[in-house]
């Protein structure tokens, strides 16, 4: 298919496209609670002339093409939103208090319903089949392995596996589109709770109590040695509390204080990971024991670096420049050849099958899109939409070509 026709056609889109968008926006949604989002999305291609298959917990799954004999490529959009309150002043702003799409799964999943319109109205050229991806629960590392699970790979088989994320807030022209080296691209992610369990009193008499926040407190700066004297230095590693509680009143010493955070590295075997787990559970618990406090250590939630095949990568830049030009550049071009410290667990899917991961420039901060992904003030340039539905649209009808 032309480039110029199939620009045209995703243009003529545009408007179809954001106002899908924001009506996405308006109802945002989390983890696999999907209720509206998934009636809506399958009721979109329903209208284009799909058969959507519900798949897993909270996803749908549609097939273009297949008339023909050839290989199948795997489109994936993600659904889900952010348990966040939305700051952006925007029109179409969240009506739902304490929930915003503030990672731009909206954007994703307009841009991929365009896709499957432009696939749909030139399927009898389709050699091989493509296959649409709509998937819950990213945000919370579950929604992918669901999907595998539930058969996501296979009938028919995939050889290959695209994804589109939005970003804002880079000094990058609104609509480049950066693809990802081979490679490692996106570091990997489990999260971990600390518990401290002491004894409470009332805040007078701190002798007739076990204080379990000051054992929290020393086991949170006795794990930053791990860092620094146990981790190669050549080997990234980094662990994170973001969330510390204990206690409700300011004169009671609580029973007990809870640490909540994340672990991230760049090793697909996840040996750091591993190291780093054992050293925090030791300490965590040497340190209680040495200050009278019980600490037990959880890990959840976990999510692989993602592995993008050099090949692919290769092929879906050479498919991005035919289409943008100049706005096409490779991901180490601004990221410096480092992995991001991000994490994504579409990671699941690039440990089975060849994978590669694009960025879309929704929102320029030399325009005023200064805030980035999972702030309550981002907002993205939904300007660009026909410009994502025309990047996943070509890169299939070039693979399966």
């Amino acid at each position: 298919m032309d480039v110029n026709e199939l620009l045209k056609e995703a243009s003529e889109l545009q408007t179809e496209l954001r106002d899908i968008r924001r009506e996405l926006h308006r109802h945002p949604e989390v983890g696999f609670d999907l209720k509206f989002t998934k009636a809506f999305v399958k009721a979109k291609l329903e209208e284009i002339g799909y058969k959507p298959v519900e798949t897993g917990k909270a996803g749908l799954i549609a097939l273009c093409g297949g008339k023909k004999p050839g290989r199948t490529i795997l489109l994936r959009a993600d659904m889900d939103a952010l348990p966040i309150r939305e700051e952006a002043k925007v029109d179409y702003k969240s009506e739902t208090d304490g929930r915003m799409h503030g990672c731009g799964h909206d954007m994703h999943t307009a841009m991929l319903l365009g896709a499957a319109k432009i696939l749909k109205k030139h399927e009898d050229e389709i050699c091989g089949t493509v296959k649409l991806e709509f998937q819950p629960a990213e945000e919370i590392f579950q929604g992918s392995p669901d999907m595998l699970k539930s058969g996501l790979l296979e009938n028919p088989h995939v050889d290959a596996a695209v994804m589109i994320h939005v970003t804002a807030g880079l000094p990058l022209d609104s609509g480049t589109v950066m693809v990802a080296d081979g490679g490692i691209s996106t570091a990997s992610c489990e999260q971990y709770r600390i518990t401290v369990r002491g004894k409470g009193g009332h805040g007078s008499v701190p002798h007739e109590t076990i204080d379990p926040i000051t054992a929290a407190a020393h086991i949170h700066l006795a794990l930053q040695e791990i860092n620094a004297r146990e981790i190669d230095g050549h080997d990234y590693g980094v662990f994170t509390t973001g969330r510390f509680e204990a206690g409700q009143a300011s004169n009671v010493i609580p029973d007990k204080a809870e640490m909540f955070g994340t672990i991230r590295t760049t090793d697909p075997d996840n040996k750091v990971g591993e190291l780093i787990k054992k050293r925090m559970t030791e300490i965590a618990e040497g340190v209680g024991a040495a200050l009278r406090c019980e600490v037990e250590t959880e890990f959840f939630d976990f999510c692989p670096c993602m592995m993008i095949d050099g090949r692919l990568s290769e092929d879906v830049m050479r498919y991005m420049k035919e289409l943008f030009g100049d706005a096409a550049i490779s991901l180490s071009a601004m990221s410096g050849g480092k992995p991001g410290g991000g994490s994504e667990d579409f990671a699941f899917v690039s440990h089975e099958v060849p994978t590669v991961s694009m960025f879309l420039v929704a929102g320029s901060s030399n325009d005023g899109y200064i805030y980035g992904q999972h702030h309550p003030k981002v907002r993205f340039d939904d300007s660009v939409l026909s410009r994502g539905a025309a990047a996943y649209a070509h890169t299939a009808l070039r693979y399966l070509g």
